[in-house]
């Protein structure tokens, strides 16, 4: 039997329309979910995210809850969400330390944590959520997304322009190169560097190249068919052999490697955890 139009999921992702906010944000989108999975394992990127949850004024956990406006800070281990949150969620996904200019605090600062934006904006954290919703009600998505990029552009607290030097550093620890590699590069010290990346991406280099090494593993994983080879791939992502990946796996998505069983292969930080 057809679905009908309220059945059918709505999904949106853009690229932001401000010239000022394309080199500190990724995509931001809106969309729509039901699943049959009552919560699911959220696996870390390295990056931060802004969440807005339009179906419900709460997001998080019942021991690390707060209002349905939030800021995720970048992640060092898996967190436990519930997918009932995600049945109408506006989102923002941040380039490497692009949510530095919106915060008054270090990005670290929130690390390992979802913090209200009530907390971090006041009022118009607090606010927000409303603006959003009646944004939605107007003019649907497309008018919601719009309206966080005008709230975006002018709640910034530092100026619209992301350190080069931290963007370069953050490129280099992706692609597997050495933190002391990157340090060299740079010109800086081992201690400036960690200090700075901590600052703007909200993790310390080494900590930051194992969780995007993850997320190489994560891609390389989803990109194949069959039964992967581990071996292969522990030398491709710069591990130093099988074990050192499934214990580097444990670690980070607190599952092994073949117990990892993702919504979609587009969705792989999303791994559904019960009936």
């Amino acid at each position: 039997m057809a679905r009908t139009a309220e059945e059918i999921p709505v999904s949106l992702t853009v690229r932001p329309s401000a010239p000022a906010l394309a080199p500190l944000i990724g995509a931001l989108g809106y969309a729509e979910g039901r699943f049959a999975h009552s919560a699911e394992l959220s696996l870390p990127t390295g990056g931060a995210q802004l969440l807005v949850n339009l179906d419900g004024d709460a997001l998080g956990s019942s021991d690390r809850r707060t209002r349905g406006a939030a800021l995720q800070g970048p992640y060092t281990g898996p967190a436990v969400i519930d997918p009932a949150q995600q049945r109408a969620v506006v989102w923002v996904a941040f380039r490497p330390a692009g949510a530095y200019p919106f915060l008054s605090v270090p990005v670290g600062a929130v690390r390992d944590r979802l913090a209200g934006l009530d907390e971090l904006w006041g009022t118009d954290g607090a606010v927000l959520r409303e603006r959003l919703l009646a944004a939605m009600a107007a003019g649907g998505p497309q008018a919601c997304l719009r309206e966080l990029e005008t709230v975006l552009l002018r709640r910034s607290e530092r100026p619209l322009e992301p350190d080069p030097a931290v963007r370069l550093a953050a490129a280099l620890l992706d692609r597997g190169t050495p933190v002391g590699e990157v340090a060299d590069r740079l010109g800086w010290t081992s201690r400036r560097l960690a200090r700075r990346c901590t600052e703007q991406l909200g993790l310390p280099p080494k900590r930051y190249a194992r969780v995007r090494r993850f997320q190489r593993l994560l891609g390389r994983m989803n990109a194949g068919s069959g039964e992967p080879d581990w071996a292969a791939l522990a030398a491709e992502c710069g591990y130093h052999d099988q074990a050192h990946l499934i214990h580097e796996f444990r670690a980070l998505a607190g599952i092994t490697p073949t117990a990892y069983a993702p919504r979609s292969p587009l969705e792989r930080n999303h791994v559904p955890l019960g009936g």
